[in-house]
């Protein structure tokens, strides 16, 4: 098969490196990729939502499946688009519809979903931006800490937890009325802060079948101990602790199938990813919000664990075929580090130079946001690389991550200390 992967971000190169390996990839290209999917395809200088480039593209390398990364293209219509052109829609595609889509692009959509078809989440209420004012004053009844929610898409950064009534106000404010995230922020959801651990369970559905990937947690905060301002992701690890057969077989039961489910009746098409954030409320799962990709940076965890063939698992997605599928994953952990630049996730400088990236045993190096110029590598965003490190248990592959993080460096390269410590306690708990 020739295969475009869109988008350039860790998420893609993890996915390039993992499709790469199948026998029936021929031809990989990436748009418009990084540095480090250079590596593995051939990067395409085309941006994530020229959907008229992409398609003209498809058809002249003669592309048979097409995987969308990030979540912009999918909430555009980057499928729509596809379908609505005679000569494009017989090339197979992983990812929703824009219908489908809004399960991640409209936070409010998503919880009257969930609402509507009985899936464990938190209660929200809904403020538009004329309602600046009652919400405030809604929040007045409220026990902290509050979660203020972006109803549209926000690089991950959109959610706002606060330890207090009058923050809450002051954020709500912001977001409503100053358009803290653009657009994204013209509708915020006051919800319930759900006390627990969160984890992230990841599906390949066609729409009508399923299977469930490795799940990870992931690092949202910049800081250790989970301090400071929201980010993309500062890493992940999986597998996760708690999350046992019996946990997971509560996610399927209570969450899974009543999404799929719930597509199906409202006669949503969905041939792609659904990636479930979700808490463990003392042995329940809460659902936080749906996105309809592989998160970031947990692919580059995931994709390690999975021994089966990917590109028969997207191909049969595509298709609809997914019945009968079965999906074999390695019993090994992965941890991903991400090396970020100094600043993030507000200000920071980007084209310094990485030293320090060259090959090794250690472990896997993810690139983000790299650039190529000659033959240096540079920076070229503000997550810039996400470290993987395996291993049998947590402490050997968190050993490896940071043992290869310690060995790349750049100007104001930063990363956090402390990825998988809280899993390693709940493990050391569960053993006793």
């Amino acid at each position: 098969m020739n295969i475009l992967i869109i988008g350039n971000g860790g998420r893609e190169h993890a996915l390039a490196w993992k499709i790469r390996q199948s026998s029936l990839c021929n031809k990989l290209y990436i748009a418009p990729g990084n540095a480090g999917t250079g590596q593995v395809g051939e990067n395409v200088s085309i941006a994530v939502d020229d959907f008229e480039g992409l398609g003209k593209f498809c058809l002249d390398k003669k592309l048979d499946l097409v995987v969308v990364g990030p979540e912009v293209p999918l909430v555009k219509g980057i499928r729509d688009y596809f379908e609505s052109h005679e000569n494009l829609k017989s090339i197979a595609l992983v990812g929703p519809g824009q219908q489908g889509a809004q399960l991640e692009g409209s936070k409010d959509f998503s919880k009257q979903f969930m609402i509507r078809h009985g899936v464990p989440t938190a209660k929200a209420r809904t403020f538009l931006s004329h309602e600046s004012a009652e919400a405030v004053k809604y929040l007045e009844t409220c026990t902290p800490p509050l979660v203020l929610k972006a109803d549209g898409l926000a690089a991950g950064k959109g959610v706002i937890i606060t330890s207090s009534v009058m923050e809450a106000q002051q954020a709500i404010k912001e977001m409503l009325e100053e358009k803290k995230f653009g657009e994204a922020s013209s509708k915020v959801l006051v919800e319930e802060f759900l006390d627990g651990i969160e984890l992230s369970v990841f599906v390949l559905t066609d729409g009508n079948d399923y299977v469930i990937l490795p799940e990870a947690k992931d690092y949202k905060r910049i800081g250790d101990g989970d301090t400071g301002p929201n980010t993309g992701g500062m890493g992940a690890v999986s597998p996760v602790a708690f999350a046992d057969a019996a946990f997971m077989k509560k996610v399927e039961e209570k969450v899974i199938k009543p999404t799929v489910l719930g597509l199906k009746k409202e006669s949503i098409p969905f041939k792609g990813f659904i990636f479930i954030g979700l808490m463990n409320v003392k042995g329940e799962p809460q659902v936080i919000e749906y996105n309809t990709r592989m998160g970031d940076p947990e692919t580059e965890a995931v994709m390690t664990r999975i021994e089966s063939d990917l590109v028969e698992l997207l191909s049969a997605c595509a298709h609809g075929k997914l019945k009968g599928k079965q999906i074999t994953i390695s019993p090994n952990y992965a941890v991903t580090v991400v090396m970020a630049s100094g600043g993030y996730p507000d200000n920071f400088e980007k084209g310094k130079i990485i030293s320090g990236i060259g090959e090794s045993d250690e472990a896997l190096v993810f690139h983000a946001g790299t650039l190529k110029r000659e033959n240096e590598i540079l920076t070229h965003g503000g997550r810039v690389l996400a470290v993987t490190g395996r291993g049998k248990n947590l402490v050997d592959a968190t050993a490896r991550a940071y043992a290869r993080a310690r060995q790349i460096t750049w100007e104001g390269v930063y990363y956090r200390k402390d990825i998988g410590q809280d899993l390693a306690r709940v493990e050391s708990e569960l053993r006793n």
